[in-house]
């Protein structure tokens, strides 16, 4: 069997490319995780999520063990056969969506107890549960337990939050066990200040984790904020470990997170913006519902190879929108699928050809660009 591993190839200045290894297959980094929250991408058809470029889709524990359960899928054959998506899956620990739940839950030392979203009934979700359920659904990536506090906050709550997440990534480890060609990622956390940040980074390295995410971030702090953290941040992480930043993002904060020693990136965005009539181009974003895409006859993303850009026009994409047509959220969302990989390739492209900074220049001049004009 294929062990789990990372095989860093290339770097310029704080950015890396590689490939982490899998028994389910290669995972190229920086690598873009399509959010898969309910054993599904939105819209899309897994063979057609894996013709954008992705090699790793994300799955959520905290969804999967309500509806339709993870026991269930276990018996189903695992969260792979269920949704027939063949190569490696992440799933998230749960944690940040029980943390939302705000007056649904209750935090303890012991975990999470609160009543579902769905049909009010109660759990308990605490790190040997998280780890059960993300063992049942046959994860390939599993995330540790922890807890992500909403920002703004004050230091003395986020570093009582931070020590409890780390005693929680040892509950997690332990329950974990020894499970060959599966990994556990910890997860950083301690909000925006340093010290809070480099206590966590010691707290897991010390633990031991075959990747390493950076959490708490996206909550709310801006990203301006955001990049503060990730100049100093990844550098805290064991540099031969993936390094994985949580729900981010737009594209210029992936492309500042890369540019900062990330490696791996998951974000709703794209599939939620297709289904809104929002599209990510390489000048920016656009809105299809707007009037003056009505009578046009161009694609979407002059230059786009997508299936939505070679074969329909913003006039098109603006009627079936307008008129709440089904294939609206369904091309919309490949052709923001398509451009997020995209993206990547020519990330880890540039890197491994030492010239990230005149590509980062080339991107932030096109956006500033913005859309076309009308014809």
């Amino acid at each position: 069997m294929t062990k789990f591993g990372f095989d860093l190839q290339a770097v310029d200045g704080a950015a890396r490319t590689g490939v982490i290894h899998t028994p389910r297959g290669d995972i190229r980094t920086p690598a873009f995780m399509p959010v898969g929250t309910a054993a599904t991408v939105k819209a899309m058809l897994p063979e057609s999520v894996r013709a954008t470029g992705a090699d790793i889709l994300l799955g959520n524990t905290y969804h999967l063990m309500l509806r339709p359960t993870a026991e269930r899928i276990a018996h189903l054959g695992g969260l792979h056969k269920f949704m027939n998506w063949e190569r490696p899956i992440l799933t998230d620990s749960g944690g940040f969506q029980v943390m939302s739940l705000a007056a649904l839950r209750k935090l303890t030392e012991e975990g999470v107890r609160f009543s579902s979203h769905i049909d009010g009934s109660k759990h308990l979700l605490s790190p040997e549960r998280s780890m059960e359920i993300q063992k049942l659904l046959g994860s390939d990536i599993v995330m540790c337990f922890d807890e992500c506090p909403a920002l703004p906050a004050t230091d003395a709550e986020v570093a009582k939050s931070m020590a409890l997440s780390m005693r929680w990534a040892q509950r997690s480890r332990d329950a974990f066990g020894d499970r060959p060609g599966h990994a556990l990622f910890g997860i950083m956390q301690g909000g925006v200040t340093k010290d809070l940040r480099e206590e966590s980074a010691k707290a897991l390295t010390a633990i031991g984790f075959d990747g390493y995410a950076v959490g708490g971030l996206a909550v709310g702090e801006g990203q301006e904020a955001m990049f503060g953290v990730l100049d100093y941040a990844p550098g805290m992480l064991p540099a031969d470990k993936p390094r994985y930043l949580m729900g981010v993002g737009k594209p210029d904060d992936i492309v500042g997170a890369v540019e900062r020693g990330i490696d791996m990136m998951d974000c709703v965005l794209p599939s939620r913006s297709g289904r809104t009539g929002q599209a990510w181009t390489h000048r920016g974003q656009v809105n299809i519902k707007n009037a003056r895409h009505m009578d046009d006859p161009r694609p979407l993303d002059e230059g786009c190879g997508c299936p939505c850009c070679s074969n329909y026009s913003r006039a098109y994409l603006h009627h079936v929108f307008k008129s709440g047509e089904i294939i609206a959220s369904m091309l919309l969302t490949w052709h923001n699928l398509h451009y997020y990989q995209l993206l990547m390739q020519g990330l880890r492209d540039a890197i491994a050809h030492g010239r990230l900074a005149g590509f980062v220049a080339e991107f932030h001049a096109q956006r500033a660009q913005g859309d076309i004009e009308p014809i």
